[in-house]
């Protein structure tokens, strides 16, 4: 340790005095040290480098780092004064409406209804704020609905700065240690979500790092531990573990399958170290995560982890815009993509050893355009490896096209209402349940639907996240919200759910209603209260627009059940009868099915070497895995949970 402490000390000499020379005296440089994977500068007059349009990226290009300049702690305006002189600085007709400071990197958010009067004629504004108050402004459009756990999260850190300063400087100093090894193998080992869907966890290792790429939970099976968790018992995984050797985790996305596992590690003290995704998968990860908790305790469950465990989890998160690249080990350099999948969804980029091998992770993904999203990313600077998901990918796993899927919906929904019955449609409450809102959004605005859509679960916070967040939405999407100034996500029609209460009003009225409520599968949440109480009558109808996993209520239900029992109040089961229409329309799902899956392979550039199939039931895997090797003749394998992949 005291010998990579040292060789740090070294690197960040000889990058002082590269600085030195190349930076103006009058910044007053205070302190230069690697904070999380970037090069962070502290002056105390950061106009003095800001006049230099050019000095920053001159610097990156020298140093091959990334660089970010902050102001000295002592020199900011503590926040209230800084908050008031802001407010004086900016015309009030910019309207803003929320003024939040990041100690941890010198930053002051502001949330106007008007950003531009925020920044100024050619950023005159800006530029005064920074000499007043000197923290570094950055400025954001007032998100439509306000969201609970964004704000949260803000709190967290500005709180926390002080720790949170702490830790990235240890992530700097780990990633820019000395080597013990030249990185001369790489091989990935299957901690879960291989030949199975649920609890994803993938293990990238070489002989100098360890990164691990997802870490879920598999909900359907939360009886079963050792079909529930990742494979905590694979040896060189608890070696990493007990040894605090694991560098990083990544995580491509929000859905627990593929993150609820992350606070179990900060309870149990398994791993302090950072935690790579983008802004919104953050956000989303948290609410669910969060919602996972509160679920467990409702059904009389010891949760898995504490409220508390998933503030670690932010604490530690590092967040990346795609398509930037980051240094995240000596020997691995990581870039996120877009996937198409849901918001802030991810492949994975790995660039290993310095030329060494290039690994894509797809995670869950999706490659045609939706109204959400756009097709996943297709094309990087090299690769030699892809892993990628398998969900549809058996040889009859052709979904319905969109147009005919949305067509499909609607027949059902006027089918239902006309019987004066209510249309259940049980969906994830990030993703889904957003895609089917646009779609019934439209219809509704040219006067195709005149009944009220009521939102039940976490839907409306994580609409509430999607409206934060419109520079990861379609360019449909983002055309409609910033030059048509309209807002499809805040149509009237759209009415949430405040609490039980409400909920048994909805199942007691006697009119029609179209219901989205969360959990897409009927593992718990208020979809399984609605279909418990809608379920007998036949002029109801329930629809299933998301994949339904093994094991799960929704999977019972869509194989024709007629007869289903279930846990009631006081434990005493009860049986529902299902006399409600049973629709499953599959073309809204957010993963790529198997002609989607074969055209991204003929237009992935470039072509990889080798391709590993993941993220499915056995069958599937296999079916892809040997159908990609006899269209394109490239390498495949479909590994089991456990075997251990040499890739180089």
């Amino acid at each position: 340790m005291i010998r990579r402490e040292t060789f740090v000390d070294d690197i960040l000499r000889d990058i002082k005095a590269v600085i030195s020379q190349m930076v103006p005296r009058e910044a007053r440089i205070t302190d230069i040290e690697f904070e999380g994977p970037e090069l962070v500068i502290y002056v105390k007059n950061p106009e003095a480098i800001m006049q230099d349009g050019e000095l920053i990226k001159n610097l990156a290009k020298v140093l091959k780092k990334r660089i970010s300049v902050r102001p000295d702690p002592e020199v900011l305006l503590p926040p209230e004064k800084a908050e008031e002189m802001i407010k004086e600085i900016v015309p009030p007709e910019a309207e803003i409406t929320s003024i939040s400071f990041d100690p941890s990197v010198g930053e002051v958010l502001i949330e106007a209804k008007k950003p531009g009067l925020v920044i100024g004629k050619n950023g005159e504004t800006l530029r005064l704020i920074t000499q007043k108050v000197h923290w570094a402004p950055k400025v954001i459009r007032t998100p439509p609905l306000q969201s609970q756990t964004i704000y949260s999260i803000r709190q967290i850190l500005q709180t926390e700065s002080k720790d949170r300063r702490k830790f990235l400087r240890q992530v700097g100093r780990n990633i820019y240690r000395k080597p013990e090894l030249k990185s001369e193998w790489i091989r990935i080992t299957g901690l879960g979500g291989f030949r199975e869907v649920g609890r994803s966890a993938l293990l990238v290792q070489t002989n100098e790092s360890y990164v691990l790429v997802d870490f879920g939970v598999n909900i359907a099976a939360l009886r079963d531990p050792k079909k529930a968790f990742p494979h905590f018992d694979a040896p060189e995984f608890r070696y990493v573990l007990d040894a605090g050797l694991l560098d990083a985790i990544i995580i491509t996305h929000a859905h627990l399958d593929h993150s609820g596992m992350l606070p179990y590690l900060f309870r149990y003290k398994l791993f302090d170290g950072p935690i790579y995704t983008t802004p919104p998968t953050r956000d989303l990860m948290v609410l669910l995560q969060q919602d996972f908790i509160e679920i467990q305790q409702m059904n009389g469950v010891e949760p898995l982890y504490r409220p508390r465990d998933i503030k670690e989890v932010i604490k530690h998160t590092i967040t990346l815009d795609y398509g930037e690249v980051r240094d995240i080990a000596p020997d691995m350099r990581l870039t996120l993509h877009n996937a198409g999948h849901i918001l802030g969804s991810s492949i994975v980029h790995l660039h290993i050893g310095n030329g060494l091998h290039n690994i894509a992770i797809t995670g869950d993904f999706k490659f045609i355009p939706t109204r959400l999203f756009e097709p996943a990313v297709s094309r990087f600077p090299r690769l030699e490896t892809l892993v990628m998901e398998s969900t549809y990918g058996g040889s009859n796993d052709h979904q319905m096209p969109r147009e005919e899927a949305e067509k499909r919906l609607i027949e059902v929904i006027h089918q239902t209402i006309r019987r004066k019955g209510k249309v259940l449609i049980p969906a994830m409450a990030v993703g889904r349940a957003q895609e089917i809102m646009m779609v019934l959004e439209e219809y509704a605005r040219v006067g195709g639907i005149e009944v009220p859509i009521y939102l039940d679960g976490m839907i409306w916070e994580a609409t509430a996240i999607h409206t934060a967040y419109p520079e990861y939405l379609s360019r449909h999407l983002r055309e409609q919200i910033f030059h048509e100034g309209y807002n499809p996500f805040l149509n009237p029609i759209f009415k949430p759910v405040a609490n039980s209460r409400e909920r048994q009003d909805i199942i007691d009225s006697g009119e029609p209603a179209i219901i989205i409520a969360t959990s897409g599968m009927l593992v718990g949440g208020p979809s399984v209260e609605y279909f418990k109480q809608l379920a007998p009558d036949p002029k109801n109808s329930m629809i299933f627009v998301s994949y339904q996993a093994e094991g799960t209520l929704g999977r019972q239900v869509q194989r024709g059940l007629r007869e289903i029992p279930l846990v009631g109040e006081g434990g005493k089961t009860e049986v529902v009868k299902v006399n409600m229409g049973v629709h499953t329309i599959d073309g809204f799902s957010g993963h790529a099915d198997r002609r989607e899956l074969i055209s991204y392979i003929a237009r992935l550039r470039p072509r990889p070497e080798r391709i590993i199939t993941v993220h499915g039931e056995p069958h599937k895997c296999l079916d892809l895995s040997t159908s990609i090797h006899k269209k394109f003749g490239i390498s495949t394998r479909a590994p089991n949970n456990l075997d251990a992949i040499r890739l180089k």
